[in-house]
């Protein structure tokens, strides 16, 4: 790591709760401005309506009516999933939905996922312009975000050389070591099985201590250190002010003009992100102007490149909270879904131990070479990420023309959005789709990578990192990162829920990235060797 000393870290981020409540979706001053921007509404809406339906020979897909002004929004307002599984039941794999005056079409089976994302893939990969996650938080400069153009095609080549297969390798040595780092602090914490323990944070802070490697070659030393509670905190509420369907200002675009809880949440939130993220890229800044050792990390690179591609301090902010907010927030929820949900199944759990005492013994911990010869773990991983999907629908895609799909229209500047939990739940796909079982991909040998490759979309293990161009292009470090903490923690725990603290699997918190809500559960070391082997591995990484 470099040497920081005497640089200072610019930050002022207070890392507690600012007053508001995360879960909330609407606020008196939004549902105040709905009312006033009502009457100039309608007429648009209505002849937005009636402009997309009749401009051709072929009409937009079939899809309920929703309520005048506001469309379906309210419909989707509480576990909004069960709701779009209802209508893709009735309407169909391919249905239309109205948010406000936005046309957003529901794909809800692999075929159409495949022909659409993938195979008109030119046409229907950008990006809505969407006022709060784009304009607001990103200011234009997201990857994830901004629809297709100049900017996105520079920002994505500078990431895409940071998450291909030869950098995962490179930084494989950093997850080996989170990992274990996880397994050994979540050992102490539980006092050996003594005391109960959320590993939430745990987990929060290796996914985290993952990115801040990659992005700024630092990491934190504990799950008390602050950048761990303003990270997390940081990244949950991008979460929550940029889900589908978290904000009606994304879908009325004359409520951009009235003041908005969520708008001001939106615009302290990228203060927060450049003051926080774009204030480590200046310490590192610093340091390479006083000639010290610098990190060889994405931050490092990107000053040094910002002449040749143009880039301001603004874009490298963006780019590095891009890297921060997606990079942590999925590999974290799954996870913490695993560690919620398999103390409630101990025959699994079990199953998946025999395995690893079988391919790796008790004398060390499983690594990245081992996944292959464990089948079932594989499984038990993937079959989490079925389950419980952090992102229920896919980040939205919109449609650069008209396209005409199976004699049905989609306009240009249509949202399509993947209904993943409906494909996650196809009973002929995937039988006795709510009963968790691992069994169901032991015959599959691939890496979620290699799956979305698949010629055959029916095939494909699940849509976790999405589809087509705008596939998550960090799904190799996500798997490699997953695999090696999930591995870690079945290798040295026996995981058990405790009399008076069952676990809610039910329940999740965030409007757009799931996490389980809090909980606890008991951490039993396996054996007496395990807190040697983590001592011994820590010791040959430190």
């Amino acid at each position: 790591m470099a040497d920081f000393e005497g640089i200072p870290f610019v930050s002022t981020i207070n890392t507690t709760k600012d007053g508001y409540d995360p879960g909330s979706r609407y606020t008196t001053t939004t549902l105040t401005g709905l009312v006033v921007a009502g009457v100039l509404l309608l007429s648009s809406h209505f002849l937005f309506r009636s402009y997309q339906t009749d401009k051709s020979n072929y009409k937009i897909p079939k899809g309920p009516k929703g309520l005048p002004i506001i469309g379906s929004f309210l419909f989707l307002s509480h576990y909004p999933e069960l709701t779009l599984d209802k209508w893709a039941k009735r309407f169909g794999s391919l249905y239309s939905v109205w948010l406000g005056k936005q046309l957003v079409i529901v794909i809800s089976s692999p075929d159409v996922a495949k022909d659409l994302m993938v195979s008109n893939g030119a046409i229907c990969s950008s990006r809505k312009d969407m006022y709060i996650k784009s304009q607001t938080i990103f200011a234009g400069r997201g990857i994830t975000a901004t629809p297709y153009n100049d900017t996105w095609r520079r920002h994505r080549r500078i990431a895409n050389a940071w998450l291909h297969q030869k950098a995962v390798d490179k930084f494989t040595s950093v997850f080996d070591r989170e990992a274990t780092d996880m397994v050994n602090c979540l050992l102490e914490a539980s006092q050996s099985g003594a005391a109960l323990v959320n590993p939430q944070s745990f987990a929060g802070r290796c996914s985290l201590n993952n990115m801040l490697s990659i992005v700024f070659g630092v990491r934190t030393a504990s799950v008390q250190d602050p950048l761990v509670s303003t990270a997390l905190r940081l990244g949950r509420e991008f979460m929550n002010c940029t889900g589908p369907v978290s904000n009606l200002i994304d879908f009325l675009p004359l409520l951009e003009y009235f003041p908005s809880e969520v708008r001001s949440r939106g615009q302290k939130l990228h203060h927060d992100l450049v003051e926080t993220y774009g204030g480590m890229i200046e310490r590192i800044n610093q340091c390479m102007s006083l000639g010290k050792e610098v990190p060889d990390c994405l931050a490092s690179t990107l000053l040094r490149i910002r002449e040749e591609e143009e880039l301001d301090d603004l874009d490298m902010a963006m780019i590095t909270s891009a890297f921060m907010i997606g990079g942590v927030e999925t590999t974290a929820s799954i996870m913490q879904w695993f560690q919620a949900l398999i103390p409630s199944y101990p025959e699994i759990q079990q199953r998946a131990q025999e395995e690893l005492d079988s391919v790796v013994g008790r004398d060390r911990l499983p690594d990245i070479k081992d996944e292959q010869h464990l089948l079932y773990c594989r499984a038990v991983i993937k079959e989490v990420e079925r389950c419980y999907n952090p992102f229920w629908l896919g980040t939205p895609h919109a449609t650069s023309e008209d396209l005409v799909y199976k004699g049905q229209l989609i306009p240009k500047d249509t949202v399509l959005v993947l209904n993943t939990w409906t494909i996650h739940h196809d009973e002929v796909r995937f039988p006795e789709p709510d009963k968790f079982n691992p069994s169901r991909y032991l015959n599959d040998t691939l890496t979620s990578a290699q799956s979305s490759n698949l010629a055959d979309a029916n095939q494909h293990d699940h849509w976790m990192f999405g589809a087509g161009r705008r596939i998550c292009p960090a799904i190799c470090v996500a798997e490699r990162e997953i695999w090696l903490a999930i591995s870690r923690m079945l290798w040295s725990f026996h995981m058990e829920t405790a009399p008076g603290h069952a676990v809610d699997l039910k329940q999740y918190d965030g409007l757009s990235g799931r996490s389980p809500v809090p909980f606890k559960i008991r951490l039993r070391p396996r054996d007496g060797n395990v807190a040697k082997i983590l001592k011994g591995a820590l010791e040959k990484v430190a």
